[in-house]
């Protein structure tokens, strides 16, 4: 979710792939106990480097080439053109990050993202998120491989020897940089951010991958050789940094997702074949953040069919403007669970997830927002599921609220910002948050369903089946 997902789709509110990859250099590789093997690999920078810690051309330069050669015989990936290699300061890595940040997304749709994201509740409102990514990207940075100039730097505060695992994670993304143009690659996805996020969890997944196989050497093993492995445990420290305990929870998981997610993804498609599967993958990419969750139905190919929502434009007049037109993804809606009613609940119920699509309008003058969705689940069932506990999510959103009328598959009540409203018919819901029931019916006649049904105050307790649509 370029919008959501800023800097990490967020749908997030945030963005895209230079900025996951940034991010990989804050990993500290603590240890893989299933497989025996420890390594107290620090890659985070101190706030103010000793006088000895510096690193010379020379020695970089040596250990970067050990490193690539030892990676391409990992991956089977070869090094085809020479690579570009440079230390850079502190100053110089974030003027990358403020430079990448800018080309990436323009203010425009930076500010669309974060308007979108505080519409569903996942950043609060007046949130800086541009200032607070360029802090925490360049908090604790150690490295990085740039796509755009093919070269890989590394901050020249931090010995060699705290390096070598972030240049394993670092230069396998420029072998596959080298054999998938992985800039094009990623940004191909576009403008579904869901899928995006998928492509960004591949690369990041497969450069986690290449690290524990970079553990593992003079072991004996590999990752295909390893029961199933907590990802959790190759980040070390990484959420004890200060920046990243300040982060809002769906931030800090969309930052992390690409990398944990990822792995596990990784694991489970290479470790039949191993290494020669990688080019498979970039071949048929997963085409949503559900087949990286669920790395089987990417095995099947099971992908769910577009959803479409009806442009609102009209229905909301002249003093509004469209901000985001997108979709939230199994990620992206098991966040927006998480957040409201906890983190058992949201594993429970984002799984049946089928397709979504969600539109986000903002009021030229007050700044006031609308938020549409509307939300495919895998069953009948589910669907009633859904309502019901999005149902308690959105009066635990919207605190202030009157009016409150709950009948068959139908909530609605009042706000200080509007309306909110939730449907379910047959499989799909609908939910409108910040315009009035005048919208809502036109919504629901766009989408050729049965007319609203007129709100009562008596609660009633969902029927056996939804209505069946026209």
């Amino acid at each position: 979710m370029k919008g959501i997902c800023y800097s990490a789709k967020i749908m997030a509110s945030s963005n895209s792939g230079a900025h996951h990859r940034i991010w990989s250099l804050l990993l500290a590789c603590a240890c893989l106990v299933g497989a025996g093997v420890s390594a107290a690999q620090q890659t985070t920078a101190p706030a103010t480097p000793p006088a000895s810690a510096g690193t010379t051309n020379s020695d970089f330069a040596a250990a970067a080439d050990e490193v690539l050669g030892q990676m391409s015989e990992i991956t089977g990936l070869k090094l085809r053109t020479p690579l570009k290699k440079s230390l850079r300061t502190r100053e110089q890595i974030r003027a990358y990050v403020i430079k990448e940040m800018d080309e990436d997304k323009n203010p425009a749709e930076r500010y669309a993202g974060l308007r979108s994201a505080e519409a569903f509740g996942l950043l609060p409102k007046g949130f800086d998120l541009d200032s607070f990514m360029v802090e925490l990207l360049t908090e604790q940075i150690a490295g990085l491989y740039d796509p755009k100039t093919h070269e890989f730097y590394v901050a020249d505060w931090i010995p060699i020897a705290d390096q070598r695992m972030v240049m394993a994670h670092e230069l396998t993304h420029a072998l596959e940089d080298q054999h998938f143009q992985i800039e094009a690659w990623v940004k191909a996805a576009r403008p579904n951010d869901d899928a995006e996020l998928a492509r960004e969890s591949v690369l990041e997944g497969s450069a986690m991958a290449a690290m524990v196989d970079y553990l593992l050497q003079g072991t004996g093993r590999s990752l295909q050789d390893l029961p199933d492995i907590d990802p959790s445990m190759l980040i070390g420290d990484m959420e004890g940094t200060p920046m990243l305990q300040k982060a809002p929870p769906f931030l800090k998981d969309a930052l992390i997702f690409p990398y944990l997610d990822g792995l596990n993804f990784s694991a489970a498609v290479l470790k039949p074949a191993g290494w020669s599967a990688l080019s498979g993958v970039f071949a048929k990419p997963p085409v949503s953040t559900q087949q990286i969750l669920h790395p089987a139905l990417y095995r099947s190919g099971k992908a769910s069919a577009p959803v479409a929502l009806p442009a609102m434009d009209k229905a909301l007049g002249s003093d509004w403007a469209k901000l985001e037109d997108n979709t939230m993804g199994e990620f992206g809606w098991r966040e927006v669970l998480k957040q409201f009613l906890g983190e058992e609940k949201a594993e429970h119920l984002s799984p049946a997830w089928d397709g979504d699509r969600y539109l986000v309008y903002e009021r030229k003058q007050t700044k006031n927002l609308v938020l549409v969705t509307r939300v495919r689940l895998a069953t009948e069932e589910q669907a009633k599921s859904f309502f019901g506990q999005y149902s308690e999510a959105l009066e635990k959103k919207h605190q202030k609220r009157t009016d409150e009328s709950r009948q068959s598959a139908l909530l609605s009540f009042e706000t200080p910002e509007g309306g909110v409203f939730l449907r379910c018919v047959v499989r799909e819901c609908v939910t409108l948050e910040g315009a009035d029931r005048t919208v809502f019916n036109k919504l629901n006649k766009e989408l050729d369903w049965d007319a609203v049904p007129e709100p009562t105050k008596q609660a009633a307790e969902p029927p056996e089946s939804f209505p069946m649509a026209n």
